[in-house]
């Protein structure tokens, strides 16, 4: 049975300051439309922490992105992130904002630096160039990625039991697999290929001569549909961990899933071709969305007889084995789930805009 939730501390630990979330959720709103769109639905106390958590991780990815290609560039870059991690679990961050807001994380909910640890190992794999011939693999590389960010919400919403946080990591790893649908042109003019190596073989395709040059054709789309239908069986696991968050987080965490999802649906629409085009949801049907995720957020939980998946078991013992900090207490009484539909309204006609802008530049 999944364990009662908790609220955050309102003691502070006095690293991060107001300027210190505004630079961290300026990350947010540049780097990732749909997570910023459902950041709003979040309340306030889960919100910033969520944002600050992001901003590392951004902060962490691009890092080992930007590093160049001089011999031991990326290795010298994760090694910094991982001095970076060491100090802000000692209280002492460096000079950053992102590095100040997340000690201020770790400290008041008592985040297993597993969770970040396994983030980092995840980049560099990217760094090594790691190859993924099954979707085992895959599942390994996403949890990393991607599962570690939905054991941190969980974590952050108090929502610590097995299954609850299974259900998180379920939820992080389907939207990398769509992250991957969404990407494989753009992915593979740089030099990096995430579909299953096996699945490419086959259905005919040599990987790496593929990789040399990238073209779309049935063959692939046959590929693209099977990873799409694997992030489709996650996200849909994922929905009994979302039904057993406290009542006015599910919106926020709804957002996520069927924003990220539709994005899987998008690739579909345009044929399964993410090679000549990157999939984007258009702002009308992200506005459709909006009833499905409200109405979803105030079902009663219910039981998932699945166990969390072998490549995120890690994660899963990680959180459960964490003594949570004293302070954390029984939530406080729900509050309604669509507190912030005013807001991701207005949010999302804002996004609207600036993609005319853009387009007309």
């Amino acid at each position: 049975m999944p364990q009662p939730m908790h609220k955050p501390s309102d003691a502070v630990t006095g690293h991060a300051t107001a300027a210190d979330i505004a630079a961290c959720r300026d990350l947010l709103r540049d780097g990732s439309r749909s997570f910023y769109a459902a950041s709003f639905l979040l309340p306030q106390r889960f919100r910033d922490p969520a944002i600050a958590l992001y901003a590392f991780c951004r902060i962490a990815d691009d890092a080992v992105d930007c590093a160049g290609d001089a011999p031991g560039a990326q290795t010298r870059a994760l090694a910094t992130l991982h001095e970076r991690l060491d100090r802000l679990y000692d209280g002492r961050p460096i000079d950053d904002p992102a590095d100040r807001a997340l000690a201020d994380v770790v400290v008041r909910f008592a985040m297993p630096k597993r969770l970040l640890e396994a983030l980092l190992e995840g980049f560099e794999w990217d760094a090594e160039g790691r190859r993924y011939d099954d979707l085992s693999g895959v599942y390994d590389y996403s949890a990393r990625v991607a599962g570690t960010v939905g054991a941190m919400m969980a974590t952050l919403m108090g929502a610590r039991s097995a299954e609850l946080v299974a259900r998180a990591c379920d939820l992080g790893v389907a939207m990398q697999l769509t992250n991957i649908c969404r990407d494989v042109g753009e992915d593979a003019r740089n030099g990096r290929l995430y579909l299953p190596r096996q699945w490419l073989r086959e259905a005919g395709i040599d990987p790496d001569a593929w990789l040399r040059e990238p073209v779309f054709n049935a063959a692939l789309a046959s590929v693209v549909q099977r990873l799409l239908q694997a992030a489709d069986m996650l996200y849909r696991r994922s929905d009994a961990g979302i039904a057993g968050l406290p009542m006015n987080c599910r919106a926020g965490i709804n957002a996520a899933r069927y924003l990220y999802a539709e994005i899987g649906r998008q690739v579909e629409r345009q044929g399964l071709d993410s090679v000549s085009r990157r999939a984007v949801v258009p702002v009308p049907r992200k506005l459709q969305l909006l009833a499905p995720i409200l109405g979803t957020a105030v079902l009663t939980p219910r039981y998932v007889a699945a166990p969390a998946l072998a490549e995120t078991h890690f994660l899963v013992e990680a959180v459960v084995d964490a003594t949570p900090p004293h302070w954390l207490t029984p939530s406080a009484r729900p509050t309604p789930a669509n507190c912030g539909l005013h807001r991701i309204l207005e949010l999302l006609e804002l996004v609207e805009q600036r993609q005319r802008a853009l387009s007309t530049r």
